[in-house]
């Protein structure tokens, strides 16, 4: 059984009288371990999956399953538990809580998990021990990102999502976190989706998904993901 399954996932949101169709009759599968790049341009529907599968959102109609488990039919409750235990969020904003340092904005995760990885052994996994006592604004967007993947990491979470987390760095910054996020999936074996509108990192990834006007455009799987120095954009 596939890590990820959508089934027939339909997203609609209502505004009054008016309807806005976000995602119609989306289906595809991630395997465990798997880096799954979901590419799409603006408004295609990307991060309305992204929300759905994080639990952030719910869906209209349709099923979405994580490791066997139907998370459609979560309530509010159980969905606040599968958001806090099973999932770890790296955003394209850091939201780093600044008067925190860097060690301690991890360790506010790690204190909400069943089963963290110990604070200081992740900061020094994203290569961040010698900043661990400084604050947000004493760090660089590079470093920031960083430790928001830390964060998100010392969960120790089933899957790990990440909505275009390059979107606020600089290019050179950008592939330094993007090859972070490999290495970390190829080491720990943790299921990672990066949503990009760029659709030049499909190359890292074992499973490409394309989003268009809301619905699955293509599926593919690549034999042989390149490493994230090998990709030029």
């Amino acid at each position: 059984m596939a890590f990820v399954t959508f089934e027939n996932v339909g997203k609609v949101y209502k505004t009054g009288d008016v309807e806005v169709r976000a995602l119609h009759n989306v289906s595809f599968k991630i395997e465990k371990g798997e880096i799954c790049v979901v590419v799409g341009q603006s408004g295609a529907g990307k991060t309305t999956l992204l929300n759905i599968l994080g639990g952030m959102d719910t869906l209209t109609e349709g099923h979405v399953l994580l490791d066997g488990r139907d998370i459609s039919t979560l309530n509010e409750k159980q969905m606040a538990t599968y958001r806090r235990f099973d999932i770890g969020f790296v955003f394209q904003f850091y939201n780093l809580i600044p008067n925190l340092t860097a060690v301690e904005n991890v360790e506010i995760a790690s204190q909400l998990s069943k089963d963290p990885l110990d604070s200081m052994a992740v900061m020094k996994q994203v290569g961040l021990a010698d900043r661990a006592l400084n604050f947000p604004a004493q760090l660089s967007g590079g470093e920031q990102q960083r430790v928001a993947i830390a964060r998100a990491l010392a969960k120790n979470p089933k899957l790990l999502l990440c909505d275009e987390p390059t979107g606020a760095l600089d290019y050179e910054t950008g592939k330094a976190i993007l090859k972070l996020l490999q290495d970390t999936c190829r080491k720990s074996g943790m299921t990672v989706v990066i949503i990009t509108h760029n659709s030049a990192l499909t190359a890292m990834a074992d499973r490409v998904v394309k989003i268009k006007n809301g619905t699955v455009a293509s599926v593919s799987i690549n034999e042989n993901p390149e490493s994230i120095e090998n990709i030029e954009w």
